[in-house]
């Protein structure tokens, strides 16, 4: 991925430090377009040909993909929009420039996700190539809203993506930028390097739940940070690596009022677990908000956005000096066409790996919200009923309590659960860390052959499947502990709903079925202690 992203750079780059782009570049390899433009994590084991998350570049629908608050395999149809898409833009090449032609497309993709999420025109979406690109745009942004270098605050510390403690304080995520540019991890983002704090959301009680005193944790950050003459940029949760939500509206609601003007919020949407309507909502006040066409909605990792609400829309476009830093995370076709004044200062540097992820993941967004509303809510209910009883009825699993706030109508399907954590026990008693990462592994590979057993076991330990990797929970003086998450997404409920009712029930009791496969599987890999290789990356 890195060599294809670098040399897509490399031959981009004019000497003027302008970027003359060629059509050839278009008919690189598909597999190879669609993991370039990236950092790191898109990378592809030189022998298996799949990235860190277990994800390969094209579709294997072999594979059952539970995996969504992490990644997921691309699909057929989104794979073939992508194939599509790039088609037509050699086709647009042909009468314009690449650049040109580039540019119109992404404009016609941020129309067509406004219409997907019943956004209004009035609303400005940024692309990047992750989330965690999306996170330094977005401080970037704050920093042209408040006017100052803000204290970023991020609730959920511990709960969401790594890259976001080196993000929130304006340092590198990665050793190698999404343009191709090495740097140092955690070296300073040349202009928006700043503080950080973090609001870790784990309750340090035993067991896994959420702290009860987070509105109380975040009132205390808010409140030292602006004592010490600082505006914040606060990073809120919806929803986390485990499903969690906060700081909740009673407390947002207090800080708008205590503290007009001085806060800027973003929201971690990251995870694309909530209503359009609770989104508007957001967005209508004054919010912006981080998302991904990845997780949830089940396009190929990496494509990330920031929704930008109109009323800071117009204080961005004024910006005067901007910080040298983020023209290494951002190219003039990221920034939407409205925004003339800041495009103009960014080189012409389309990223078609970025693009062609983009359009995977409309594919995916727009089948999922083709399905009537009542059958998405009946599906994320159901399959969320029956993947709680799973859980509960194995020996070998503990669930981790599901915490959030609901806010009625607001949550539209998303009322139900779609992220199940849970530990592994062997006794009783809590597998280690190691352990519960090697369990992850071997779920994705073809384990027949290390499973003795019956048949059935050995046909059980045969299916491929991917589920959410470990999250790693840590307290003070204590061992640290990790979860593995099974995950419902949108391609889920595309794939189960018919118009035919007694159709699609079927399909929905299929994918049980297949769920429950996969819990039979990691009992099986636990009683028989296997290991697989450490190819996929821990999270942490």
């Amino acid at each position: 991925m890195s060599t294809g992203a670098s040399r897509l750079s490399a031959e981009g780059r004019a000497p003027d430090g302008g970027s003359r782009y060629r059509l050839r570049d278009l008919f690189t390899p598909l597999d190879t377009l669609l993991v370039s433009g990236g950092d790191l994590r898109l990378a592809l084991d030189a022998s298996d040909r799949v990235n860190a998350y277990g994800c390969a570049a094209s579709p294997e629908p072999e594979i059952w993909n539970f995996a969504s608050s992490t990644a997921s395999t691309i699909s057929q149809a989104a794979y073939d929009r992508a194939a599509l898409a790039r088609e037509e833009l050699m086709h647009r090449c042909l009468f314009d420039e690449v650049e040109i032609a580039f540019d119109a497309r992404c404009e016609d993709m941020r129309e067509e996700l406004r219409g997907h999420l019943q956004l209004s025109s009035r609303v400005d979406i940024v692309f990047s190539p992750s989330g965690t690109d999306s996170q330094l745009h977005a401080l970037f942004l704050a920093r042209a809203v408040l006017g100052a270098p803000p204290v970023t605050i991020v609730v959920g510390a511990d709960q969401t993506g790594s890259g976001t403690v080196h993000t929130a304080s304006g340092h590198h995520f990665s050793t190698m930028t999404a343009s191709g540019l090495a740097v140092r991890k955690d070296g300073a983002v040349a202009g928006l390097a700043g503080d950080g704090i973090a609001v870790p959301l784990l309750d340090t009680a035993p067991g896994i739940a959420m702290r009860s005193d987070a509105d109380a944790a975040v009132m205390r950050a808010v409140e030292t940070s602006l004592a010490q003459g600082r505006c914040v940029f606060l990073q809120i949760m919806d929803s986390s690596k485990l499903g969690w939500r906060a700081p909740s509206a009673a407390c947002l609601d207090e800080i708008a009022r205590r503290w007009p003007r001085k806060v800027q919020v973003v929201v971690d949407a990251c995870q694309a677990r909530l209503g359009r309507r609770r989104l508007r909502a957001y967005l209508d006040r004054g919010y912006m908000v981080l998302m991904t066409g990845s997780k949830f909605f089940g396009g190929p990792a990496f494509s990330g956005a920031l929704l930008v609400p109109k009323g800071l829309s117009r204080s961005v476009d004024r910006i005067g000096a901007i910080a040298p830093g983020i023209f290494d995370y951002a190219g003039r076709s990221d920034w939407p066409m409205a925004w003339t004044a800041l495009r103009s200062r960014f080189e012409r540097r389309p990223n078609f790996g970025q693009w062609l992820r983009w359009e995977a993941a409309l594919a995916e967004i727009g089948g999922y919200y083709a399905v009537p509303g009542a059958f998405r809510a009946k599906a994320l209910a159901g399959l969320a009923a029956g993947i709680d009883s799973m859980i509960a009825l194995s020996p070998s699993l503990r669930s981790v309590p599901h915490v959030a706030e609901k806010a009625g109508g607001d949550d539209e399907e998303f009322a139900a659960t779609t992220i199940f954590p849970f530990m592994l026990l062997r006794d009783g008693k809590p597998v280690s860390v190691a352990e519960t990462g090697a369990v992850h592994r071997a779920l994705a590979l073809d384990m027949n052959e290390e499973i003795s057993g019956s048949a059935a076991d050995r046909q059980v330990a045969a299916q491929r499947c991917l589920v959410g990797q470990p999250v790693r929970l840590e307290r003070p003086d204590e061992a640290p502990q990790a979860v593995l998450r099974l995950c419902v997404g949108a391609r889920l409920v595309t794939e189960a709903w018919s118009a035919d009712a007694a159709q699609a029930q079927r399909n929905l009791q299929h994918l049980l079925d297949r769920i429950a496969h996969v819990l039979v599987k990691i009992e099986l890999l636990l009683d028989r202690a296997v290991t697989a290789p450490a190819k996929f990356v821990l999270e942490v």
